[in-house]
C-alpha cells in the first residue's frame, strides 16, 4: 500500500509512530525561575551530536518541560528503563503546574552538579544539559506545533553497577523505547547482537 499524508493514512490508526521505531525516551526535568521542578517522558529525543555531546526532545505545544528549559536554560535527561517504566508512565500525567511529578511518581529527585534541575535518583544514567536552542518545526503548510528543544550535555551520572571493564553495560541497565500505539520495547541482553563496520565507515 502507499498513501500520500496529505490525503491521509487509510488504517485504523496513523501508523508513523510505528514505523519510526524505537524511539528513546527522554525523561526531561527541568526547573523553572520561582524553582518548581517538572519531570515528564518525551518519546521525540535522541543524542545528536558528539564532541560535544548533545541531545534533543521535541515537544508538541509549549509544555512545562520546555517552557522551564527556556526560562533557566538548562534541563536534565534521565535513562527510563525497564524497572521505571511505572513510574516513567506516572509523570506523563497531566498535573499542574507546580505539582511534582517526583512525588506523584514516588521519585526521588537528586541533586544536580553542574544544573539546577534534578536528577532521577532511581535511574541508572543521567545527563545534566545547557539549553543550546528551541527550534520551531514549521511544516510545509507553515503550521508549528512541535518545538525542539536542544541542549549540551555537560556532566553525566552513572551507577558505576553497570560498568564493565570500562564499558557502560546497556543491555543491563533495560532501557525502554516507545514504538507506536501503545507499545514499548526493552533492550535485553537477549536481543543485544553486534557487527563490525567495514574499514573506514
Amino acid at each position: 500500500m502507499f498513501y500520500e499524508t496529505a490525503a491521509g493514512h487509510p488504517l485504523k490508526h496513523d501508523p508513523f509512530k510505528a514505523i519510526v521505531v524505537p524511539r528513546p525516551i527522554g525523561w526531561i526535568s527541568a526547573v523553572d525561575r520561582e524553582g518548581r521542578v517538572n519531570l515528564a517522558p518525551y518519546s521525540f529525543f535522541n543524542a545528536v551530536s558528539a564532541k560535544p555531546d548533545m541531545v534533543a526532545f521535541s515537544s508538541e505545544g509549549v509544555k512545562d518541560a520546555l517552557t522551564f528549559a527556556q526560562e533557566t536554560g538548562e534541563f536534565v535527561a534521565s535513562l527510563a528503563t525497564w524497572d521505571l517504566r511505572d513510574a516513567v508512565n506516572a509523570t506523563s500525567a497531566p498535573l499542574p503546574r507546580g505539582e511534582s511529578e517526583f512525588a506523584h511518581a514516588g521519585l526521588t529527585p537528586a541533586p544536580s552538579r553542574l544544573v539546577r534541575p534534578p536528577r532521577v535518583a532511581e535511574s541508572p544514567v543521567a545527563l545534566e544539559c545547557k539549553l543550546l536552542q528551541v527550534v520551531p518545526l514549521t511544516s510545509l503548510e507553515g503550521v508549528t506545533t512541535y518545538h525542539l528543544a536542544i541542549g549540551q550535555v555537560v556532566g553525566v551520572h552513572i551507577d558505576e553497577r553497570f560498568l564493565k571493564d570500562g564499558v557502560l553495560d546497556t543491555a543491563a541497565m533495560k532501557p525502554i523505547a516507545r514504538a507506536g500505539y501503545r507499545d514499548y520495547f526493552v533492550c535485553t541482553e537477549e536481543t543485544r547482537f553486534s557487527i563490525t563496520r567495514p574499514p573506514g565507515g
